[in-house]
């Protein structure tokens, strides 16, 4: 990619140079160590002109975490549509606009927008805006001031198709999200809509050709990632990346346990009962759900290190406790009932889960008899009137399996930290290490 910026640029052809967000995901190692300000360091070599956020630096990180993420940047970052609870204003790490002027003299304006998802924002003092609440000023302002307008867009198919129905002043879409691929990109109304896949494994690429500022044409095409030649070394550099990140986080010592805490995918657990026990403790429930695929290996005997925690729980998940009346929690225990046969050998991808298979769903201080249907909560029969409590993880409200969670649900998240750091707590807690043998 630098190699073609760099032909381009001495064929007197203006690049600008853009990521649309979820360039971190703290499943690797290094990033969790970090708190991604590895990934920064190696984006700033690129060379960016501008950059917007995904939903894996929003709210993949504690408030505290994306304040600091990007101060080493050398590259703005466009989003218009995020304010600080704290302050009631745009992040300060933020931009509203970029513009850039070609050399000749065409002024190319970026904005940026990221997936509005309230609930778990504002978990983290953020207050994630819906886009029509923003473009209309941020559109009309811009448009006074510049001859092409891109939309940096971490929203999804949909909403870019909608947005380019609606704000024709908008001449680009670079989409992101939804991980669609638009090999020739698609023309919306007056705007051309662009969008490379996922997981890196296309670069895309967007041709405009400006006369006296008036766009003449414009093209789209992606280049395989697989296709570019590779330099020596990048393979050692890959793995290096990741036994420096295991190398960090084993530095940080939590617990010393008395025996092994193994998992099990398709069954309860020793490490699952623990688990359940620390989301029950954390939110002062005693009734807790998880699945049995999160856990991607045990925990041994002896001192347990935050890579340990990493290792078998890599997702990014958040706690939830979610207040239900009786009959809905009744509902979603049908709901789970239906569901787990299917569930214990589906393969499950996103929303937050980076495991193999769903796998068994464990509950704790929840019975449920299949033969007459009844639902029972810490040995009584359910009060199809009363309030309770569950805790579980924000992943059961995000997949479609459990809609009773979202629909009737009333939950309260806890944003500051991930599935493994509360565990974490619980077992320091429990089996404390001695002072000597904490942080190297």
């Amino acid at each position: 990619m630098q190699h073609t910026r760099k032909k381009l640029e001495q064929e007197q052809v203006t690049v600008i140079t853009v990521d649309l967000g979820d360039a971190m995901d703290r499943v690797h190692p290094y990033t969790e160590a970090t708190d991604g300000k590895i990934n920064i360091k190696l984006m700033n070599q690129i060379g960016y002109d501008a950059v917007t956020i995904g939903n894996n630096e929003g709210i993949g990180n504690s408030h505290q975490q994306l304040t600091d993420l990007y101060t080493q940047a050398n590259f703005p970052v466009v989003v218009d549509n995020l304010l600080d609870r704290t302050t009631g204003k745009p992040p300060k790490w933020t931009c509203q606009s970029k513009i850039i002027v070609t050399q000749a003299g065409t002024k190319i304006g970026l904005l940026g927008c990221t997936a509005p998802f309230a609930a778990t924002y504002d978990m983290n003092d953020w207050q994630a805006l819906a886009v029509d609440q923003v473009l209309p000023q941020q559109v009309q302002a811009l448009a006074a001031k510049t001859d092409y307008i891109i939309l940096l867009s971490h929203l999804g198919i949909n909403w870019d198709r909608k947005i380019a129905h609606e704000y024709p002043q908008i001449d680009l879409i670079l989409g992101s999200h939804t991980h669609h691929l638009l090999e020739t990109g698609e023309q919306v109304g007056q705007a051309l809509l662009c969008a490379a896949g996922k997981w890196g494994q296309y670069v895309g690429q967007a041709t405009l050709t400006f006369d006296k500022h008036q766009l003449k044409s414009a093209q789209a095409k992606v280049i395989k990632t697989e296709d570019l030649p590779e330099q020596v070394g990048d393979q050692v550099e890959i793995a290096n990346y990741q036994q420096m990140g295991e190398k960090l986080l084993q530095r940080f010592k939590v617990a010393n346990l008395p025996t092994e805490l193994n998992a099990a995918w398709q069954s309860t657990s020793p490490l699952m009962q623990a688990t359940l026990a620390a989301i029950e403790q954390l939110t002062g429930t005693d009734l807790a759900i998880l699945n049995g695929g999160l856990f991607l290996g045990d925990l041994h005997q002896g001192i347990v290190t935050r890579n340990d925690l990493h290792r078998i729980l890599p997702h990014p998940m958040r706690v939830v406790k979610v207040r239900l009346n009786g009959y809905n929690l009744w509902r979603l225990i049908r709901e789970m009932e239906k569901n787990r046969n299917h569930l214990r050998n589906a393969i499950v991808k996103g929303n937050g889960f980076r495991g193999k298979i769903f796998g068994e769903l464990v509950y704790a201080g929840i019975k449920f008899d299949s033969a007459d249907k009844m639902v029972m909560i810490n040995n009584h029969p359910i009060n199809l009137s009363a309030d309770y409590e569950i805790a579980t993880v924000d992943n059961f409200i995000y997949c479609p399996y459990f809609p009773t969670l979202e629909i009737a649900g009333h939950a309260k998240y806890w944003g500051d930290r991930f599935l493994r750091d509360i565990l974490g707590d619980y077992l320091a807690d429990l089996y404390p290490i001695r002072k000597e043998q904490g942080v190297e």
